[in-house]
């Protein structure tokens, strides 16, 4: 692959996950979350922004490194679960902030951990760098689910 068509796929893999960032912030925390009991742990609003962008763009180029060595069809699975594992975080959002449900969104966090998991393992089978690029992004998931159970709990969750 020339370097031209190089840094257009870097582009279009970084477009992919913001986008699924975007979605997820259409739904914003809001009124709702403002009232909810939380644990003193959990970390100010303005982290939260340049987390996510940082994640994303590791995500991005994880994805892009798959891409430009094998392409869709010699990683078919590990792209996949990167879409797949992409779905579930924007659909998080919309289900802890768009329809208040903190317990819903502590399982599908747990459906989007594994996903994450699995896609570190495919992408790291692949290229080790590709899928070391991902262990931050599961280690914050692994902070929020913790956090989101937290929120749940606190708030009368699982009773």
């Amino acid at each position: 692959m020339k370097t031209g068509q190089q840094f257009i796929s870097l582009a279009v893999w970084l477009i992919v996950c913001f986008a699924a960032a975007g979605v997820g912030s259409l739904f914003t925390p809001g009124e709702w979350y403002v009232t909810l009991r939380k644990p003193a742990w959990t970390p100010p609003g303005y982290l939260f922004g340049p987390v996510w962008t940082l994640l994303y763009a590791l995500m991005g180029t994880a994805a892009w490194l798959i891409w430009i060595r094998f392409g869709f069809a010699d990683a078919r699975t590990a792209l996949t679960l990167f879409i797949l594992q992409l779905i579930l975080n924007a659909a998080w959002s919309w289900i802890f902030f768009g329809l208040h449900k903190p317990g819903v969104a502590f399982f599908e966090l747990l459906l989007l951990w594994v996903a994450i998991l699995a896609t570190v393992i495919a992408f790291w089978q692949k290229r080790a760098d590709a899928g070391a690029l991902l262990l931050p992004y599961l280690a914050w998931v692994t902070f929020a689910a913790v956090l989101n159970y937290a929120i749940w709990r606190l708030n009368g969750g699982g009773r």
